[in-house]
């Protein structure tokens, strides 16, 4: 019985075995090793756009409807140091480091977000 098996395997077969075969370790390489690439931090704010590597020292005064809104980027990370709204919630959110992480002063129309990424880790907001 296993002697027929064989001879009934014909080249064609091989073949879309050897193409699903490659086919699976391409999409499992293409789904959980992300991009080499460097951050890199955008500020939106007022129709325009400013874009800075995330590994920089760097001050931003960014003029919105209420004022001016100070962004730090220093030691990988980026966070509103200063912002002229009431509840200073964009202060307090932080420094912002990872890949998708964002801040934002929405009274004074700022928005701040980490791009590119160096990690090869998978990220559990995705699952």
């Amino acid at each position: 019985m296993l002697f027929m098996m064989r001879s009934s395997l014909k080249i064609t077969d091989v073949f879309i075995i050897l193409f699903a075969a490659a086919l699976v370790v391409f999409s499992s390489y293409a789904a959980y090793v992300k991009p080499q690439g460097a951050e890199r931090v955008l500020i939106r704010a007022q129709g325009r756009e400013w874009t800075f590597p995330l590994d920089t020292e760097e001050t931003v005064f960014i003029s919105g409807p209420l004022g001016n809104t100070v962004v730090r980027i220093n030691d990988n990370c980026a966070w509103v140091e200063s912002s002229p709204c009431q509840n200073q919630t964009c202060v307090a959110s932080g420094k912002v480091r990872r890949h998708g992480s964002w801040a934002a002063c929405l009274p004074n129309n700022v928005l701040l977000v980490i791009e590119g990424t160096k990690e090869k880790d998978v990220d559990a907001v995705v699952w």
